[in-house]
């Protein structure tokens, strides 16, 4: 939990109290948006002389103070840290880069709430944003058995600034992965619409109904045999399932993809989120990195040359 006691300046006065914080907590860089400023308001935590301020729309007056507090929404979700290995590529103040392993699941779930990436990286960082207290840290996700590269913030200024690139579809990511059969094409763009599976509901498929959400991505051919090709696929959107969807509609479904594939030999999915690169929330730098292939891809592409 934190505390911060706000003066209202002269040329402050008559401003609405949710833009009068909005105002402070931006300057500060905290992450708070202004529907959770106008939330804490409602629920009591902006308090002027020890009374609780119900109303964002209030007008602040030069030289009051007001007492903000700010709970720790991740405090009550017991959420346990747990040693788990982690590879990190990079870490700063605001932010790091995992390189996750294949079979670890990202974040809790009901019913699951332990042996996540999320529980290994409470151990590690102990401190995460909160922006969602269901999975602190967390901006965006890799399928468990998908392996590599993802942005962790631990801080909610941070979460925000990178939520917003994904949003804006700035992210630049790029996965490698082994398909069944030959693919016809060296480089093309799937842009097919993806929507919920209206049978098997855990599974996404091409759509065209009006539910459906626009889905791109761009496939390059690194090689082909009469087995398997290996693509490097650029998504331009990141919908759920996408490139395991998108692989199957071209009818080269992900090796080791059990659900949108037939059984294959392969003991995984055959997916790896290869390179990252974003803009740094705080220090406006682009922040490149690099995963190499799994060491079972290679051992797969080396016994076909």
């Amino acid at each position: 939990m934190q505390e911060y006691i706000l003066k209202v300046d002269p040329a402050q006065n008559g401003m609405r109290l949710d833009m009068f914080l909005a105002d402070f907590f931006q300057k500060q860089k905290t992450g708070l948006s202004r529907t959770s400023i106008q939330s804490m308001i409602r629920g009591g935590q902006v308090v002027l002389a020890d009374e609780a301020v119900p109303k964002p729309h209030s007008k602040v007056k030069s030289g009051e103070e007001f007492k903000v507090v700010i709970k720790d929404k991740m405090a009550d979700k017991a959420l346990d840290a747990e040693s788990i290995p982690l590879e990190v590529v990079y870490e700063d103040d605001d932010l790091a880069v995992i390189n996750k392993q294949a079979g670890l699941v990202v974040h809790p779930a009901p019913g699951n709430r332990e042996h996540t990436l999320v529980n290994g990286l409470l151990y590690r960082f102990g401190k995460l944003s909160d922006v969602n207290p269901e999975r602190p840290g967390i901006v965006h996700r890799l399928d468990k058995e998908t392996s590599g590269l993802l942005v962790v913030a631990k801080n909610n200024f941070t979460h925000l600034a990178l939520a917003k690139q994904f949003a804006d579809h700035s992210i630049k990511r790029t996965y490698i992965a082994l398909v069944k059969g030959k693919v016809e094409f060296d480089e093309d763009v799937v842009e097919v619409p993806i929507a919920r599976h209206p049978v098997k509901r855990e599974s996404m498929a091409v759509s065209f109904h009006k539910e459906a959400r626009f889905a791109k991505t761009r496939y390059r051919t690194i090689k082909r045999t009469d087995k398997f090709s290996y693509l490097e696929l650029e998504p331009f959107t990141g919908r759920t399932h996408q490139l395991r969807v998108h692989c199957a509609f071209l009818g080269h479904p992900i090796l080791g993809d059990t659900k949108y594939g037939k059984q294959n030999p392969f003991k995984r999915l055959a997916l790896h989120a290869k390179s990252l690169g974003f803009i740094h929330p705080r220090t406006g730098k682009l922040m490149e990195f690099t995963s190499i292939a799994p060491e079972e891809f290679s051992e797969v592409i080396k016994n076909y040359p």
